[in-house]
């Protein structure tokens, strides 16, 4: 009879450890998610700025075409993924976006007239306080990502993830060459 109430024991005791580790498993799996809205609100609001910057930018940089041009064509991309892509394509295009509108930055500073005007501060202030956010919610994203794959990666946690299909997570990762210092050439 004693050993009926062990094997009971240890079955209930299995079954609440499956469930807590699974319960964890899904909380990381939301929070992951959570991050990741945080971060989309940004992107939102930096795809509505651009073409107000683009189009004020555009009057005072006229031979700077190809600058202007490859900002929209970065954006239009980066919204295509953005409604249709998987979330490694949206990290790509946002990073190509967020390279693209790095030189067109660089390459306003060199224009006085263009640093004057109130309509190109005020929206370069915007993006540039978005551009923040997009990083604050990219860490709180990538250390969400962490603890999630730690979990899926871990054991007894990993047998859990196994059978119930948790995923990893890509990370949010800046590339080296957008966090090289542009340099600014004047034709």
């Amino acid at each position: 009879m004693t050993v009926v109430y062990i094997l009971i024991g240890v079955a209930a005791f299995l079954l609440l450890m499956l469930i807590v580790l699974f319960n964890r498993l899904v909380a990381g799996r939301n929070q992951v998610e959570s991050a990741w809205q945080q971060i989309d609100v940004q992107l939102r609001r930096r795809y509505d700025l651009i073409p107000n910057l683009v189009q004020v930018v555009k009057d005072y940089m006229s031979y700077e075409r190809e600058t202007l041009e490859a900002v929209i064509n970065a954006r239009n991309s980066a919204m295509k993924v953005h409604d249709s892509g998987t979330r490694e394509e949206q990290i790509v295009a946002e990073n190509v976006l967020s390279g693209a509108l790095g030189k067109m930055f660089a390459l306003s500073e060199a224009y006085p007239d263009l640093k004057a005007n109130t309509n190109v501060g005020q929206l370069q202030e915007e993006l540039t306080t978005t551009e923040n956010k997009i990083a604050f919610s990219r860490q709180f994203y990538n250390d969400s990502v962490e603890a999630q794959n730690t979990r899926v990666e871990s054991f007894p946690s990993n047998l859990v993830a196994g059978w119930f299909r948790f995923q990893r997570h890509p990370y949010f990762e800046t590339p080296a060459e957008t966090r090289e210092v542009i340099k600014v050439t004047l034709r």
